[in-house]
Formats: C-alpha cells, structure tokens, sequence
C-alpha cells in the first residue's frame, strides 16, 4: 500500500484542476514512511482521492503528480501511454519527422511526465531528467523509447545543480545504442546545424527557437546584423541566410563559437559572418564607446531569473541589454529580444522596453510578439509550462 500525503484544509483545489506541484507547504500529515522516489498517493484534508504522485524529501516540489485516475498507477503501462501520446503529437499531428529533423519529443509537465525531457536529433534521442522518481524508472522510460521511437542512440544529459536540488546521481552517459562518429546535422527550415550532443548547452541546441529564428531572419535582408549570445549562431547564420549583408556572432564560449564557424561554412555563408568571443555586456558598451552601429539586433540571453527572488535582479539586466542596444540601433533599425525566464511576465519585458525607450527619447513599436513552438505545448493546468517570449521591435 503506498504511503499517503494528506493536505492542508483549502489547499487542494490546484490539485484537483490538476496542476503537478505539491510543495512543503500544502502538505498536512504524511502517513507511512516513503523513500525519497517512492510513490505516494494524495488526499485531500477531507479524505478524497486526489492523484498519484513520486514523493521526494530533498526537493521543493515535494510531490509531483501524475495520474488523477485512482486506477492508474505510475507503472510502465503508464509510461507507454504518456510517452505515445507525446509522440503522437509531433509525429501525427505537427509533422515533425525527417532524417535530419530535431524536435523536442516529450516537455516534462505539458505531457504529463514532469521531470522528463526528450530531444530528437534526428536518429539520436537526448533525455534529461529533473524529477529523482523519474529517474529511478529510467530503463523502464528508455526501453519504451526504443520500442517506440527506435533511436540510433540514445543519450543522457544532466542539468547543472540538479543533483543537488533533487538528490540526484547522475552523469552523462549513453543509456543505449551507439552515437554515429559523424557530426549529428539537423536542418532547420533550410539552415545546417551541427550539434553537440555531448558538450552544448541544453540538449545541444535551443530548439524552442526555431520558429523565432525564422520571423527574425525575413527582417535581415541588406542589413548588418548583431547576434548577441549567439550560441552557434541560430539567428545570425538564418540572417546571412535570407540575405543579410553581415552578421556579427557574440558569445562567451569559444566552443559554441567554433560550431558556428562550422556552421557558417556548411551554409555558404562564411565571408558574411563573423564569430567574436567576448562578454556581451562588456562588447555592447565596448561597441557605444566606438559608435558602431547595427540595422538588425537580437538579443536572446540565458535564463536570468529561475526563481522569484531572482526577478528584480533579472529585469535590471534586460533593461541594461536593451538600453545599450537601443544606442547600437540605426534609424528604421530591429532590435529582438528573447527571454527564456518564466518568471518574467510579457507586461514585464514590454515594461522595461517603454521605459528604455523613453529615455533614450526614442520611440518603439512591437512589430511582432512569438513564444515557444508547438512541439513546446503550455498545459493550461500548468502555466509554468509557459516561458518564452520573443518581441520583434522597430525603432523609427
């Protein structure tokens, strides 16, 4: 019988709407003695069924959720049938399939497995887990990828300071397979990109960009174009692509500038594009000092805010990545920013914009406003799941 994790008077109704966090604070009492992992079932103070969930003492979400049915219990029956509906959906429905195609394959809580995250790289399939209980029926989730997807290789990527904050033990590894000795090339709407499975950021590459790359490139015909933490050059090398006179590629990782170089070469775009290693703050200002100027600016940092207590710090950042960039931007100029922090809010980002531009006397529109792809579901249930923002500004 498995333990049981009653809730305080009032505080199951997010429960019940089905939302998959349980934090320390709503709990009451829990009966029984679970191990961190184990599986628990949830109450509400009056003694209703709730859900089943995988408890865990070292983590603030010390309960996830996921079955609300009392007779579905978190098995491999259950894993083959969330991992089919999530296929499913990019297979089926978005048509995300191709040799050379990558796509994200299961988004944790927006397909009801939080703490799983699978990325397809073509034959290649790259899994992270976040959620200790998850990870405990690891061969259980990889066999059903096999059976499933039938993967070339399939290849375990750890995030920084999981560990720690979930009582996790894991390392990157291959969990099955073989990785192909040739570069993994994915095509994105045309670009060439090789990715790093093994060494880049995230799972090797932002697939959540994708789209945004696209709306940003069919503004870059005949400009000179910034691509600020540029990683291996997604909006840049789509720039040069759709006819960009020059693309200057800004990052701080000499790796992921090096891919882009090769990435440039795939492309045919090599003499157009150029990779600079440096901070991007410090080669802002050092670009305002010289009175360099650009048409076409992106700005798409790294996550600044993971939790509430980080946002006014956050903010002061994009509202100095905006005030120097707005400095660089030529008459009739775009600037892009990105933003990948959840808890930042579009009224936010929109915010720090007006009041940037109010201060440099200089006048913004909002041309266009994109969020992450479709293979990247929001779960209504689960607003957390939505996280990010992209706006498209004209300066006159």
């Amino acid at each position: 019988m498995s333990a049981r994790i009653v809730l305080l008077p009032r505080r199951a109704k997010p429960f019940y709407a089905r939302h998959p966090w349980v934090f320390p604070g709503a709990i009451a009492e829990i009966q029984g003695e679970p191990k961190d992992g184990d599986a628990v079932e949830v109450y509400s103070h009056g003694g209703a069924f709730i859900a089943h969930g995988l408890f865990n003492s070292k983590s603030r979400l010390r309960v996830r959720l996921y079955s609300w049915d009392f007779d579905q219990r978190i098995d491999e029956v259950f894993f083959q049938q969330r991992l089919a509906h999530a296929i499913q959906l990019r297979r089926d429905v978005l048509r995300l399939v191709g040799p050379d195609l990558a796509c994200r394959l299961v988004f944790s809580e927006s397909d009801g497995l939080s703490g799983l995250t699978v990325d397809q790289y073509g034959e290649v399939l790259v899994v992270q887990f976040t959620s200790l209980g998850l990870a405990n029926s690891k061969q259980a989730i990889v066999a059903e990828l096999v059976k499933q997807v039938s993967p070339r290789a399939i290849y375990l990527r750890t995030e920084r300071g999981i560990g720690e904050q979930e009582g996790l033990q894991l390392e990157d590894s291959l969990l099955w397979g073989k990785l192909p000795e040739e570069p993994i090339v994915i095509n994105e709407r045309g670009a060439k990109f090789i990715v790093n499975l093994t060494e880049g950021q995230k799972t090797g590459f932002y697939l959540d960009q994708r789209e945004n790359h696209q709306a940003v490139a069919k503004y870059a015909h005949g400009r000179q174009v910034l691509d600020a933490f540029s990683y291996t050059g997604g909006f840049g090398l789509h720039a040069a692509l759709q006819g960009a006179t020059s693309v200057t590629c800004v990052d701080g990782s000499e790796n992921a500038l090096e891919i882009g170089r090769q990435n440039a070469e795939l492309n045919g775009v090599s003499e157009r594009v150029n990779m600079v290693k440096s901070d991007v703050f410090k080669y802002l200002e050092q670009s305002v000092q010289q009175n360099l100027k650009y048409d076409l600016i992106t700005l798409d940092p790294p996550k600044f805010a993971r939790s509430q207590s980080a946002l006014d710090t956050a903010l002061k950042g994009y509202r100095r990545l905006q005030a120097l960039a707005l400095q660089l931007l030529n008459p009739q100029g775009i600037l892009v920013l990105c933003c990948c922090s959840g808890v930042i809010k579009w009224a936010d980002i929109e915010e720090i914009a007006a009041q940037v531009a109010t201060e440099a006397k200089r006048p913004l529109q909002i041309l266009e406003r994109h969020a992450q792809p479709a293979d990247h579901p929001v779960s209504l249930a689960c607003p957390e799941t939505s996280y990010l923002k992209c706006l498209i500004f004209r300066a006159p």
